[in-house]
């Protein structure tokens, strides 16, 4: 494996280099680095150049019972639960501190893994440490045991963790996501499963390095299953030993885990996608709204759930806006991520940007206004997956208004 064409344009940190020379990337399941039992592997690829930076261990059902096994294992027998919740808020701190002290490490892992600016991708490891702390703190604040008044008895609510927790979270946020997930759940005394996306799993994995380097949680509070959506996925899905569930995705992919945790009466929270719409009245400043509405769509490639991707723009300032819009979607640098001066990467595989490009031609079929062309974008020396901002005008009813691209559209 190579990172050649990485170094070239900013020096990895050693322990970054060391990390992605790893011959084989296992997963993480009750304090050890496991294989796949039948051996099976993937890799992962840098969305700006298309190059392997990494070879992963591909869990099956069966891989994925036995790491499911070793969170309850730990709930039940490390003690991590019925430690005392300051001692405990004391680890999630020094987890901050540790993630901290080797930030730009993560960033630079985070970058390459998902195609993210490196500017951005210091901002979500950033984020990441605040949960922690935030978390920590907010669980010292709880009350556990709360008397209530129930009249000739003596009543009151105690709050106790559930138990295994399971994770599964997108490649487009991964590591902040990450930390949106176990933070509250390991505050709380529970155990964990995070199952990174196939396309990014490494921010993870170089995690469970440096809590089980510096000892910072017991065996099997924390796990990660590496492997692909259908098949490891689809087993944390439908494995019934899980008390809370947590997924991050497609509408599509959502309905099928909410189903399967349906059925084993495993309580799901579901953040699926989204369609967010800005309404530009002829009272804005002109420039300062459209500086914030093309950095909405241009940030991390138009690959985020909450970004503003329908304009409804007021008849009698449409021209000028839109005008302003072209103007600095034109101007966007398109580069590779980890490259300095670089406002927008690649997306994040060869999939999505055809499902990106895909939508600008089933948009124009439907009648919409091609008023700024996207398609692919050239990157000198990169053959990554690069697209260009894109801008369609047309009615509401259209299917680019309609649907979630994920893109810069």
């Amino acid at each position: 494996m190579s990172t050649s064409s990485v170094e070239n344009q900013q020096t990895l940190a050693p322990e970054v280099s060391s990390f992605l020379k790893t011959s084989l990337h296992r997963a993480y399941v009750g304090g050890r680095w496991v294989e796949a039992a039948d051996g099976e592997t993937f890799d992962v690829l840098d969305p700006g150049s298309g190059e392997r930076i990494a070879t992963v261990a591909s869990l099956k059902k069966s891989d994925v019972d036995a790491c499911v096994e070793a969170a309850a294992d730990a709930f039940a027998n490390s003690g991590w639960a019925t430690m005392p919740v300051n001692e405990r808020c004391a680890v999630l701190h020094r987890i901050a501190d540790a993630v901290e002290n080797r930030l730009e490490q993560f960033a630079q892992i985070e970058s390459l893994d998902c195609g993210k600016i490196y500017a951005q991708a210091v901002a979500d490891v950033q984020n990441f440490i605040d949960t922690f702390r935030y978390f920590a703190d907010l669980a010292l604040a709880v009350n556990y045991r709360q008397v209530i008044p129930v009249k000739h008895h003596e009543a009151w609510i105690a709050r106790h963790p559930w138990g295994p927790c399971g994770f599964i979270i997108p490649w487009n946020f991964p590591f902040l996501l990450a930390g949106w997930g176990l933070a509250p759940a390991l505050a709380a005394g529970n155990t964990c499963v995070l199952k990174p996306a196939e396309d990014t799993p490494l921010s993870a994995l170089f995690l469970c390095h440096v809590l089980q380097e510096q000892e910072l949680l017991p065996a099997g509070v924390l796990n990660v299953v590496t492997g692909f959506g259908e098949t490891a996925g689809a087993a944390i899905a439908n494995n019934p030993r899980f008390r809370r569930m947590s997924f991050t995705g497609s509408p599509e992919v959502g309905r099928l885990v909410a189903e399967a945790c349906g059925r084993n009466l495993v309580p799901i929270k579901c953040e699926l996608g989204g369609k967010g719409a800005a309404v530009v009245f002829n009272d804005v400043d002109l420039s300062q709204t459209a500086d914030k509405l093309v950095q909405a769509i241009t940030f991390h490639s138009g690959q985020v759930c909450c970004d503003a991707t329908r304009w409804l723009i007021q008849q009698d300032i449409y021209d000028d806006f839109v005008d302003e819009c072209i103007t600095r979607m034109k101007s966007v640098q398109i580069g590779y991520q980890m490259e300095e001066g670089s406002e927008m990467g690649p997306v994040v595989n060869p999939k999505q940007r055809e499902r990106v490009l895909g939508y600008l031609k089933k948009g124009v079929a439907e009648g919409a206004e091609m008023v700024l062309e996207g398609g692919p974008a050239e990157v000198p020396g990169r053959n990554g997956y690069f697209v260009k901002p894109a801008l369609l005008a047309g009615k509401l009813d259209n299917v680019a208004a309609r649907e979630e691209i994920f893109g810069p559209v």
